[in-house]
């Protein structure tokens, strides 16, 4: 029998932005058990609600997370807006939905370029940033921001976008398209990168549902699961299903997120198409009383929205499920069986955000 040795991987590590904590049980070189620590970056955001106006707390709930700001603000709005019967106008959850997906592009394309970055393919990874510095400068446009874009109100948006501008991002997407195209082939086909996520990091289907994996490394072992099937802002209007894959691998998830680059450049060209004129916020007045589960699907998952509010500017209690919170527990799975050296490239399939996690 190999005698057992710990290693602690993290909470710093080149490949990860954030800090997470491994104990990582070892026989030889393969990891048998992952034991996790997070706590290093907990910020207490949820408690703001105590003394944070809850209009103030719009622009608190953004910076939940650096990548997922816009998703994260309009959540919260949305959940507010549903405790106070507050129906926001048609063009308001189109232009909510555009940005949405705008978010997931630029997501997907940072975590592309981390991928590359992680296995030492540089220009492949200058090659995800270059293009989604074109999806930041669409942000910056038509929001003022390129992350944090504070857009996002009780009652609908801060601000509208012309047709003529919303058109414009639909012309630089179809330019942008063969360029993924051509970067997606490198990902998808060259044997280096395919040396790496090949069979590595296997998760089977029964064991995402089981354990409740959200967003692309679910839907990367085969479980067609997607909160925006449920119609919520415009998604109701939009033609689309789930990107999925059977194979379950690191592989499997690249191919995914990849696919769904494209999935989002076909949903904003159809939300442009049929986006109505119209007001874009509405007038809301009194406070919010009662309580409300807000869902939306994040580019790293389904992430969840609790609010109850007792009839005053103070909210009673905010709660954050994020998606990569829900992703740890089968990431530990998926940790067990593999070899020591893989550890940091199958920490990145997941597409961890720290941030989001403590908040």
């Amino acid at each position: 029998m190999s005698k057992r040795s710990v290693v602690p991987f993290g909470p710093h590590h080149p490949v990860l932005p954030e800090p997470i904590h491994l104990d990582l049980v070892l026989e030889d070189e393969k990891v048998v058990e992952a034991i996790p620590s997070i706590g290093f970056v907990h910020r207490g955001l949820e408690k703001l609600v105590e003394k944070k106006d809850f209009n103030e707390m719009a622009f608190v709930a953004e910076r939940t997370c650096g990548i997922c700001s816009y998703m994260h603000g309009m959540s919260y709005c949305a959940a507010i807006e549903h405790i106070m019967n507050v129906e926001i106008p048609e063009r308001a959850k189109y232009l909510r939905t555009v940005w949405c997906e705008l978010s997931r592009l630029h997501s997907h394309l940072l975590w592309l370029g981390l991928l590359a970055d992680g296995f030492g393919f540089e220009s492949l990874f200058m090659q995800s940033w270059r293009l989604r510095e074109k999806i930041l400068d669409m942000s910056e446009a038509s929001t003022g921001g390129r992350l944090i874009s504070s857009v996002n109100k009780i009652g609908g948006q801060r601000k509208d976008v012309d047709n003529a501008m919303l058109r414009g991002f639909v012309e630089e997407l179809d330019k942008m398209e063969p360029e993924i195209r051509e970067m997606a082939r490198t990902f998808l086909n060259d044997s280096a990168v395919r040396s790496r996520l090949d069979g590595v990091g296997v998760l089977s289907k029964e064991k995402a549902h089981e354990l409740g994996a959200v967003g692309p490394f679910l839907r990367a072992s085969g479980v067609p699961y997607d909160i925006r099937t449920t119609g919520y802002l415009a998604y109701g209007d939009i033609d689309f299903e789930p990107v999925t894959s059977d194979i379950g691998d690191s592989y499997a998830r690249t191919v995914v997120r990849i696919n769904e680059l494209f999935q989002s450049i076909d949903i904003i060209r159809q939300v442009v198409a049929k986006i109505p004129e119209g007001d874009v916020a509405v007038p809301v007045k009194g406070f919010p009383n009662g309580e409300y589960m807000m869902r939306v699907e994040q580019p790293r998952g389904e992430a969840l929205y609790y609010v109850k509010a007792n009839g005053t500017k103070f909210l009673d209690r905010l709660r954050i499920r994020t998606p990569t919170f829900a992703n740890i527990p089968p990431m530990l799975e998926m940790l067990k069986g593999c070899q020591l050296a893989d550890v940091p490239m199958l920490i990145l399939t997941i597409d961890p955000c720290i941030s989001c996690t403590e908040r």
